[in-house]
């Protein structure tokens, strides 16, 4: 990294701080030559980490198609930033925790669409339909009715105790 200042690559760290999950460091740096500081976040670059596609091929994992994926499904739909790199954060470090580090895709995206249902049902659908390849429109409609059916399961009706006041 330059150094804006004077284009000096040399640093030395002033204070290193972990972050709460413990994935992530924050360091602060400064220049030795003219004494700018700068803020680093970072994260390790899990190289063991591999995804095996759907064809046989293995590739490095991918953070930001994950982000895209998830970015795409909740398009227009309010959810906030925070909760989307949350949810991203989230499936990394479940995927990080297993013992195995060649994660089918196929994992990947129950993983994230077990999520995504939890956050915006609609998202969920989206996603889903281009995650499962839905090649008829039969297939959605099932999706979709599993949907709607699991949510009048939650749906609870008004009774005596949970009606409201002004009821």
């Amino acid at each position: 990294m330059d150094y804006p200042d004077c284009g000096d690559k040399r640093t030395r760290v002033i204070d290193t701080e972990t972050s709460a999950d413990g994935a992530s460091v924050r360091r602060r740096r400064g220049c030795q030559r003219c004494s700018f500081r700068v803020t680093t976040d970072e994260r390790p670059k899990w190289n063991s980490l591999r995804v095996k596609k759907r064809d046989g091929v293995i590739e490095p994992f991918a953070r930001t198609k994950r982000r895209e994926g998830i970015e795409r499904a909740v398009e227009k739909r309010g959810v906030a930033e925070t909760r989307v790199t949350s949810l991203v954060d989230d499936v990394e470090s479940t995927l990080q925790a297993r013992e195995t580090h060649a994660v089918p895709s196929s994992l990947i995206g129950e993983y994230v669409a077990d999520r995504l249902r939890e956050v915006d049902t609609v998202a969920y659908i989206r996603f889903v339909s281009g995650y499962k390849a839905f090649s008829e429109p039969e297939e959605f409609r099932r999706e979709l009715d599993a949907v709607l059916d699991a949510d009048v399961d939650d749906f609870e009706p008004a009774t005596a105790d949970n009606q409201s006041p002004d009821t």
